[in-house]
């Protein structure tokens, strides 16, 4: 399957999806290919090195393209706590697509990053995990598979012929679990499915199905249900047809070594302390999360499995 371009195209019609910009400029980010040609290394990024950030020296975090990038309010409010918290300037800084944060973060050219857990196994041994969000009551969420409310399907594979939308395909609960399902098959995407495209935003995708765009979807289950509560019209046009097994919350994470001891230790205690302050708790309640924990790199195995068995199977 080749990565659409800007406009996703189905059944004729081109749409534009994802409309979040960047909070604030970065350097041209190093592309993924180059990284992995040897174009331009993580040591090389790192040739300096390690990099102890002064406490009047503004940092970047980077966001990938969820649900709420686009929620202006939001974004004041995680950079307004997070720079009083931290007691550093913070600048958020948002992107298209998961693979543009990620190539950021490996590339040292922003600082820490909430991330999704397909890009963090694949590339966990250059990343320090340092804190995972808990959604109601566990650092765990699930993938869906959704489609029209009224139609009759019932099992995944009524589905094959479909035109379906995809997250993004670095997105594990957008693209990779049901490409796993996929494996389980033997069967790829553009083999399954009569078409495919990605609408990068999780949002998107449940737009995409509720508007006849798309006949079914791979879509995040914490967006959905946070969409069931803020958005009830939109999702009472989609139905859940499947529910994947719990998988480790997308976590926040730093590139290996980029803040220094000290400094990740504080993000950390931002991000773990944040339930216990009033602007916090404003903006996990936005976020509908209970709060941040540690987390454990053994929490995203079950997504590694996943990675391997479609590597394996192809």
């Amino acid at each position: 399957m080749t990565r659409p371009r800007a406009e996703a195209e189905a059944g004729g019609f081109g749409v534009k999806f994802g409309r979040a910009g960047p909070i604030t400029r970065v350097p041209r980010p190093v592309t993924r290919r180059a990284i992995l040609s040897g174009g331009l290394t993580i040591a090389a990024a790192f040739s300096t090195g390690v990099c102890h950030l002064r406490a009047s020296q503004p940092v970047q975090v980077g966001l990938t393209p969820v649900f709420l990038t686009n929620d202006l309010e939001l974004l004041s409010s995680l950079r307004s706590y997070l720079s009083r918290a931290w007691r550093r300037d913070v600048q958020l800084v948002t992107r298209r697509t998961y693979q543009e944060i990620t190539t950021l973060l490996l590339a040292g050219q922003i600082d820490a990053a909430w991330i999704c857990g397909y890009p963090y196994v694949q590339f966990r041994e250059r990343l320090d995990l340092l804190a995972v969000p808990v959604w109601q009551g566990q650092p765990l969420y699930r993938s869906y598979v959704i489609v029209d409310a009224s139609r009759e399907a019932e099992y995944f594979k009524d589905l094959k012929g479909d035109v379906h939308a995809f997250s993004d395909p670095d997105s594990n609960s957008g693209f990779l679990v049901t490409r796993d399902l996929l494996a389980d098959l033997r069967t790829r995407p553009e083999t399954f499915f009569r078409h495919s495209f990605y609408t990068y935003g999780h949002r998107d995708v449940v737009r995409a199905v509720a508007s006849g765009l798309a006949q079914s979807g791979s879509v995040d289950g914490y967006v959905w249900e946070v969409l069931a509560e803020t958005e009830p019209a939109l999702t009472a046009r989609t139905r859940v047809l499947r529910r994947s097994e719990l998988l480790g919350f997308p976590p926040i994470a730093s590139g290996h070594n980029r803040l220094g001891g000290l400094a990740s230790a504080e993000l950390a205690k931002a991000f773990l302390e944040m339930s216990q302050d009033g602007e916090g708790k404003r903006v996990l309640a936005a976020l509908r999360l209970d709060g941040f924990t540690p987390g454990d790199p053994s929490l995203f195995d079950t997504i590694a499995a996943k990675v391997e068995h479609v590597r394996r199977v192809g």
